[in-house]
């Protein structure tokens, strides 16, 4: 690697906004606001509004798409085609 051209690298909390879990990983993005983690450093806090904490897909809650109510609509936006 080239030294020099290459983003800074470090230790970053990331919070889901819904559960309010946060984890600990690696990134280049960088925040003004700050956490103390369990360790005891400070690191850049990214509050994020879904994660594998809240997603649909890992909980294996699932959310009703009211699929009747989007027929319907589209119907009154372009009128019935037939």
């Amino acid at each position: 690697m080239k030294p020099g051209i290459h983003p800074d690298y470090h230790g970053v909390v990331f919070q889901d906004a819904t559960t309010g879990e946060a984890f600990l990983t690696r990134s280049t993005i960088t925040s003004q606001r700050t956490i103390e983690w369990e360790d005891g450093r400070v690191y850049p806090l990214v509050v994020v509004g879904i994660s594998a904490s809240s997603h649909p897909f890992w909980t294996g809650s699932r959310r009703h798409i009211d699929s009747a109510g989007q027929v319907e609509k589209f119907r009154r936006r372009y009128g019935d085609r037939a």
